[in-house]
């Protein structure tokens, strides 16, 4: 609900605060004296499309404020958090919300909400669930086919949700199911040639059974092969360098450390500090030793039957190349790639069988898909004859006696709301063709429409305010006073606001604004202010005659204002 709009140097108005509050309240005014501008006010808060011409002259900028109270967990209260904005609580699980925008002469635009600066669109969005708007040009809540089947579902109430809700959940499961099933087709060829190619590819590396380090090993082995005469001569030649075979040869080293060791050990007792170098040469001849046994058994490890085996290992290196180039590179990669296989061609192997699978589960989805769309086919078909027939109702008393709404459903390609299509048409004229909403009434007509509408659709689901610019153009006498009562209708679950000329409408309201305009002799500036009293009687004759002081005017605005008391 709107508290307050606060507006500064926008079009004629200088400043001015409206205090709104609940119930049904009527804008007045003289002919050019701004009643416009208030509606354009709250269309900025609400993040229209702004226009540097609407700021006043001689001023910088237009600002309008707009101050709600909302629901401190609802929809609303959510999107201005994530908008990084601020709420003040007020009550118990109520909150004040502040939006606000300025327009600069340059055209420039600036929103805040909750505090906060905020994209346009964000004000658009907030604005879409707080205030709707019937004006005497495009703004149309109902405009979309979209919005006009959302209308009707809510006004079939919670036969259809729960119906819905049945529907989608099969919807969305069958049409997941059938992705599935249309990529699993759609790639089957595919699939079954990379299964093939998979399988021989595992055949052949079966065929070659690598291991792991194998290509290592094998490395190593060929280059002592390939180099096998040339080691066994420079192992030949140490051992003899180390310890000579023959026992006349005193040139090798263990004998000549040997001499040394023994050389020493003989003075040693003369001189302690030769102990230590004894007990090095023994060491030095111990490992001698150990050395040239090392040497034996290297030249004895040595096969000189070694061509034989290094072609072999020629042959197999070559094999485990072969495998590295087709699926390594690397021979670990290899052998993973055969880890892997087997579980990815078990998985492509079973493709028909899980083709088979889905298809069940789409057929059975499909049939259950169609059977919850006739119903609710059938539903909003019998919700779709209610609602015409109470809107037009609703319009016999409106000044459209001849008008006649209808709603029609086509069938559509199934989607997630179901199977139809939903059309508002209105037949203004007795003989004439059924059109859509926007193009079947003439703007005044078409505000007294949507008036019918909202008045029918407002016991099923009340919007938190209405906004109604001259919704009785073109009426009068008892017509203009049956809208009177339906918008005070409509006030009963929902805020009101009319901008209006007539008398007979104005009564109606429980909250009379008037806009005023007065001249300084250069600039025209207009104010905002509520009437009570004798000066909301004095408001309602000028309506009624154009003069405020006339005393049948006056007499007729009291008997409108007591009528008005007494009916509601």
């Amino acid at each position: 609900m709107i508290e307050e709009i606060s507006i500064r140097d926008l079009g004629v108005i200088g400043e001015a605060r409206l205090p709104l509050g609940p119930g049904f309240t009527a804008l007045t005014g003289e002919t050019g004296a701004g009643k416009t501008m208030v509606v354009t006010a709250l269309g900025l808060v609400l993040g229209e499309r702004a226009d540097a011409g609407a700021v006043r002259l001689g001023s910088s900028q237009a600002v309008v404020e707009g101050y709600w109270e909302v629901d401190e967990s609802g929809v609303v209260a959510d999107r201005v958090r994530d908008a990084g904005g601020d709420l003040d609580a007020v009550s118990a699980g109520r909150a004040q919300l502040i939006l606000s925008r300025s327009v600069s002469s340059e055209g420039r635009s600036r929103a805040t909400v909750g505090g906060r600066t905020a994209p346009i669109g964000v004000l658009g969005e907030i604005g879409a669930q707080l205030v709707v708007v019937h004006g005497q040009s495009e703004q149309i809540r109902l405009r979309s086919s979209t919005a006009q089947r959302e209308a009707l579902d809510r006004f079939a109430g919670a036969a259809l949700a729960t119906a819905l809700g049945d529907y989608q959940e099969v919807f969305r499961r069958w049409q997941t199911v059938q992705g599935e099933l249309d990529a699993l087709i759609a790639e089957r060829d595919r699939r079954a040639r990379e299964a093939e190619e998979l399988r021989l590819a595992m055949e052949e590396i079966e065929a070659v059974a690598p291991r792991r380090g194998e290509d290592v090993e094998l490395a190593e082995r060929s280059e002592r092969l390939s180099n096998l005469e040339d080691l066994r001569l420079a192992a030949a030649e140490a051992q003899e360098a180390v310890s000579a075979q023959f026992a006349d040869d005193a040139a090798d080293a263990l004998a000549r450390v040997d001499g040394a060791r023994r050389a020493l050990d003989r003075v040693a007792g003369h001189d302690p500090s030769l102990i230590p170098i004894v007990a090095s040469l023994a060491e030095a001849s111990f490992a001698l030793s150990e050395i040239s046994s090392q040497l034996s058994h290297y030249l004895g490890s040595l096969d000189a039957d070694g061509a034989r085996e290094l072609e072999g290992i020629h042959e197999r290196r070559a094999a485990l190349a072969v495998l590295a180039r087709r699926y390594g590179p690397s021979l670990d990669e290899v052998i993973d790639y055969l880890e892997t296989g087997s579980s990815r061609l078990l998985e492509l192997d079973s493709d028909a069988d899980r083709i088979l699978e889905l298809g069940a589960e789409v057929e059975s989805d499909r049939r259950r898909v169609d059977q919850l769309a006739a119903e609710l086919s059938a539903l909003r078909t019998a919700a779709a004859e209610r609602l015409a027939a109470d809107v037009t109702a609703e319009l016999g008393a409106l000044a459209m006696p001849d008008a006649r709404l209808t709603i029609e459903l086509e069938r559509r390609e199934l989607g997630l709301t179901g199977g139809d299509a939903v059309s508002i048409l209105l037949q203004p004229h007795a003989g004439s063709e059924p059109r859509p909403l926007a193009r079947g009434a003439s703007g005044g007509e078409l505000s007294r429409v949507m008036l019918a509408i909202e008045v029918v659709l407002a016991s099923s689901s009340p919007v938190p305010t209405f906004v109604f610019d001259e919704v009785d153009a073109g009426v009068g006498g008892a017509s203009a006073t049956e809208i009177g009562r339906r918008l005070a209708r409509l006030a009963e679950t929902s805020q009101v606001i009319v901008v209006t000329h007539l008398a007979q409408v104005a009564a109606f309201s429980t909250n009379h604004l008037v806009v005023e305009k007065g001249s300084d002799g250069s600039v025209t500036e207009s104010n905002v202010r509520p009437v009570h009293g004798e000066e909301r009687a004095a408001e309602m004759a000028r309506l009624l005659s154009g003069s405020p002081d006339s005393e049948a005017a006056l007499v007729h605005a009291r008997e409108l204002l007591d009528n008005a008391r007494r009916v509601g």
